[in-house]
């Protein structure tokens, strides 16, 4: 298969496509498209609605981070709002370009150790090519969310949440538990795609007999849940 033809083959054939991949690992073709596109968003988001606006939201949800602004003398807070705004707008366009690969490379990495101890023989270009491929359906997260970013009013759009995908589209930011609003921002649709085409090509690359799908998504699931955990916990600590 063609590399486009694995891009289009992992959402209509996965199986298929991600057996081929697993013969000849590559990864170059999909972190490309899932670093353009992330950054693509982030600009349109800092261009239509401002990272300014984003602060001033996180704001209104965040009474730590408006007790540290309030702290600031009246006369400093808008050039200090400016700059913040500037400093996060750099940190979101770097941030597609530098951390989506090393993301990806950790994440590689953790599932390889946890197959090897399921003996599924897998080699680290195999499970990075997985990875990269799986995170496709993120491509289409950005790609829609550029759509909302122009048709929504900016005041109502979440950067943090931009789709309404998961359990926490239907809660308040301001009166819900942190805790209990990151765990449900982290039950998306997107997400759970992009779980279960990793157990698929994980299984697939390692072959059913050595690695079943079943064991495979645990090995996905069980760092998962340890970083949903662990991010819901500050969320809950520090916001």
């Amino acid at each position: 298969m063609g590399e486009f033809s694995r891009v289009a083959g992992v959402f209509f054939e996965p199986g298929k496509t991600f057996d081929d991949i697993g013969k000849r690992p590559s990864w170059f073709i999909p972190l490309l498209l899932s670093i353009l596109a992330g950054l693509a968003f982030y600009v349109s988001y800092g261009r239509h609605v401002g990272y300014e606006r984003f602060l001033r939201q996180q704001m209104a949800t965040n009474s730590k981070m408006a007790q540290r602004m309030e702290q600031i003398p009246a006369e400093q807070r808008d050039a200090q709002m400016a700059m913040q705004a500037k400093i996060t707008g750099v940190g979101y366009y770097v941030a597609p370009v530098v951390f989506t690969p090393i993301m990806m490379l950790i994440s590689a990495s953790i599932l390889l150790g946890i197959t090897a101890m399921m003996s599924a023989g897998l080699r680290f270009k195999q499970v990075f090519a997985v990875v990269c491929f799986a995170g496709l359906p993120m491509v289409i997260k950005h790609l829609l969310s550029i759509v909302v970013v122009f048709l929504k009013n900016p005041d109502d759009f979440n950067l943090t949440n931009p789709l309404a995908f998961n359990f926490a589209a239907f809660m308040d930011p301001l009166t819900s538990s942190k805790f209990v609003y990151t765990v449900a921002t982290a039950f998306d649709a997107f997400a759970i795609w992009t779980i279960l085409l990793t157990a698929i090509g994980l299984s697939a690359a390692a072959g059913k007999k050595r690695l079943s799908f079943g064991g495979a998504l645990t090995a996905v699931l069980i760092p998962w849940v340890v970083l949903v955990g662990f991010g819901a916990t500050m969320a809950s600590l520090f916001g």
